[in-house]
C-alpha cells in the first residue's frame, strides 16, 4: 500500500516507531539523570556535567541527553541556562508547580477539575487539623488580618489569601498535602490575576460591601478551626468554594468547562 506522497504504509509506520522509540529512550535517560542527581547528592543551584559528559555517563547520545534535560526542566527538576548549562532545582514544590502549570496550559478545560481538587484538599486538611487538635493558629490569624487590610489591592489580596489558605492546610501536619495545595491554589489565582492585569482593573469585589462579603467568607473558616468544629468548617469551606467558582467564571470567561 502506498500513502499520499508516494511513501509506503510500512515506511510511515517505521517513522512513527522511530519517533516513539526516541521519546522512550529520552525518558529513560531522564530517569538516569534524575537518579544521578540524587545518588551524587547534587545540591540545588549546582551545575550538572556538560551534555557530552552526561552522554558518556549514561551511555547515550548527546542529542538524547539534550531532550532528556528539556524534559527534566519541564518537570522543574533542572533549569537550563543557555550558554551556561543545566542547573539543579531540588525544591519539590517547584516540580509540582511546573506540572500543574503545564497541565493547565495544555488543557485549559481542566481548570474546573483543578478547582475541585483545591476544594477537596482544603476540606480534607481542615478536617484533619481539627481531628489532631491543631492549636498553632497565630499565623492563620495574621493572614486573616492581612486579608482585611488588602482592600482595593489585587496583589496584596492574592498574597494574603494564599497565605491564609495554605496555613489552613499546613495545620493538617502533612507537608506533601501542603505542597500540592499551595501549587494548585497559586495556579488558580495566578490565572485570575492575569485576567485582571489584561483588563487593567481590579475585580469589583475588592471594594465596598462586596469586599466585606469576602472577609465574611474567610472568618468562619478560621473560627471553626479555632473551635474545633468540623461541621462549621465544612459549611464555611463549601460557601467559600461557591464564591471561588463564581469569581473564576467572571474573571476567566470560557474557562468554566467542568466547573
Amino acid at each position: 500500500m502506498v500513502t499520499p506522497g508516494g511513501r509506503s504504509g510500512d515506511a510511515g509506520i517505521g517513522a512513527s516507531f522511530q519517533v516513539e522509540s526516541f521519546s522512550r529512550i529520552a525518558d529513560r535517560v531522564a530517569d538516569q539523570i534524575r537518579n544521578y542527581i540524587l545518588d551524587q547528592g547534587i545540591a540545588e543551584g549546582e551545575r550538572l556535567p556538560s551534555e557530552r559528559r552526561l552522554a558518556e555517563l549514561v551511555g547515550s547520545s548527546r542529542l538524547t541527553v539534550s531532550q532528556a534535560l528539556r524534559s527534566l526542566a519541564v518537570q522543574g527538576l533542572v533549569i537550563i541556562r543557555p550558554g551556561s548549562g543545566a542547573y539543579v532545582l531540588r525544591d519539590p514544590s517547584t516540580m509540582v508547580d511546573a506540572s500543574i502549570d503545564l497541565m493547565l496550559r495544555l488543557e485549559p478545560e481542566s481548570l474546573g477539575e483543578a478547582a475541585q481538587l483545591r476544594f477537596l484538599l482544603e476540606l480534607t486538611a481542615g478536617r484533619q487539623a481539627i481531628a489532631r487538635g491543631a492549636r498553632e493558629l497565630e499565623p492563620l490569624d495574621r493572614a486573616l488580618a492581612d486579608l482585611t487590610g488588602a482592600r482595593g489591592s489585587a496583589s496584596e489580596w492574592i498574597a494574603a489569601d494564599t497565605v491564609f489558605h495554605v496555613e489552613i492546610v499546613r495545620l493538617a501536619g502533612n507537608r506533601f498535602l501542603t505542597s500540592v495545595f499551595s501549587s494548585i491554589h497559586t495556579a488558580l489565582v495566578e490565572k485570575a490575576y492575569e485576567s485582571w492585569v489584561s483588563a487593567k482593573k481590579s475585580p469589583r469585589w475588592l471594594t465596598g460591601a462586596a469586599f466585606e462579603e469576602q472577609i465574611a467568607l474567610h472568618e468562619p473558616m478560621a473560627r471553626a478551626l479555632a473551635r474545633g468544629r468540623r461541621g462549621e468548617f465544612d459549611r464555611a469551606c463549601v460557601a467559600h468554594q461557591r464564591a471561588l467558582l463564581e469569581h473564576l467564571r467572571l474573571d476567566l470567561p470560557g474557562w468554566d468547562q467542568g466547573l
